[in-house]
């Protein structure tokens, strides 16, 4: 993908960095572990510090001095979390804030005008996220709303594309607006709604409405129904997904982009991802052990330090574990979305897919 900020190799992972940061990790360090792209979360940053002042700050890049590409979603997926604080109508969605609430409305109209003011190469147009479970008329009446809205979103944005606060020389380039594809765990709607946002003709669709409760099989079900209804010469992106195992999957199904905040989140808890599966490290019989944390890693994490190390930090609640397990997570998952690029290139990937299947079938390590 050729975008304004950067080109960006797929199929990629992308750290979720929600309040323009990825929690616990500077940018300098994020360069170094080779992540092309991150994610803002336009509602948070609605929030605070507010569109407008991040605006006037020349935009979320300089904001944040990132300066390869962003993606910020649309907000609707955390209006959507705020089940007890909001109500959804045609025109949008009326919502408390979660931090002193505070009333607030987003229409697909506003959620594009923050995410052009914060300046992202890539923003995401205005959906409702179904609950799960919900039942065919309840999803029906919702991905009938999310198309309205995707439609009022792609007209606004074309109406005000122009206004993002980037610097001279980006002239001429602009923002990438992409559709969402909803319809809860029905194939049909799924396909339906897959069929008429590319009649809209996005440059980009996203696969969204997963990792919302449904079982881990139904969400491959549904993205393996959704795929063949959208453009192989266009980005494809599944978003909210998943462990490591499953990002070699779902790009070997023919995504493009996944993001997810499990690596960063599960790092702050104790849990590791390595190439034996995933560890435990507050589990006590690392408490001597003076091996790296995953011996085929090679990142900054497991060259220096060890796991008793790891394990100590991390029962004293020391910052520094979250800063350390944070990095080996998210170099994990960058290290094996990179060999999947390479497995394509060599034409490999069908024998790197064998050997992530067999390396997941023993499950987690670590166990007490």
């Amino acid at each position: 993908m050729i975008l304004p900020h950067a080109a960006v190799q797929t199929p990629v992972f992308m750290p979720v960095g929600t309040q323009a940061t990825v929690k616990a990790v500077p940018q300098h360090l994020l360069e170094e572990l080779g992540a092309q792209i991150i994610l803002g979360n336009t509602y948070h940053l609605y929030l605070r510090p507010g569109h407008e002042v991040i605006r006037r700050l020349g935009g979320l890049h300089r904001f944040m001095s990132w300066p390869r590409a962003m993606l910020t979603d649309s907000g609707g997926f955390q209006v959507f979390s705020l089940s007890d604080l909001r109500k959804v109508t045609e025109e949008g969605v009326q919502f408390r804030s979660h931090l002193n609430g505070s009333s607030h409305f987003f229409s697909p109209e506003h959620s594009i005008d923050v995410q052009i003011a914060l300046g992202a190469d890539i923003i995401m147009a205005f959906d409702e996220c179904t609950e799960y479970p919900a039942d065919y008329a309840r999803v029906r009446q919702s991905l009938d709303i999310t198309l309205r809205w995707a439609q009022r979103s792609k007209d606004h944005f074309a109406a005000h594309r122009d206004e993002r606060p980037w610097p001279a020389h980006f002239a001429g380039q602009t923002q990438s607006l992409f559709g969402i594809v909803q319809g809860g765990m029905f194939t049909d709607l799924r396909r339906e709604s897959a069929e008429r946002l590319v009649e809209m003709d996005f440059p980009g669709y996203a696969i969204g409405g997963l990792s919302v409760g449904e079982p881990r099989a139904l969400t491959r079900e549904m993205i393996e129904a959704t795929l063949p209804y959208l453009p192989e010469d266009k980005p494809r992106y599944v978003m909210g997904v998943g462990y490591p195992e499953e990002i070699v999957e779902y790009a070997a199904m023919g995504v493009d982009m996944m993001d997810c905040v499990l690596p960063t989140r599960a790092a702050r808890h104790g849990l590791l991802f390595t190439s034996e599966g995933r560890l435990n490290i507050k589990n006590r019989r690392f408490a001597e052990d003076q091996g790296p944390l995953d011996p085929e890693c090679c990142c900054m994490v497991c060259a220096r330090y060890s796991r008793a190390y790891l394990r100590h930090i991390f029962v004293t609640q020391e910052l520094l574990a979250a800063v350390l397990n944070t990095l080996h997570n998210l170099a994990f998952y960058l290290d094996t979305m990179e060999s999947v690029r390479d497995a394509i290139q060599l034409g490999v990937l069908p024998a790197l897919l064998a050997r992530v299947r067999a390396r997941n079938n023993g499950g987690a390590t670590g166990q007490p």
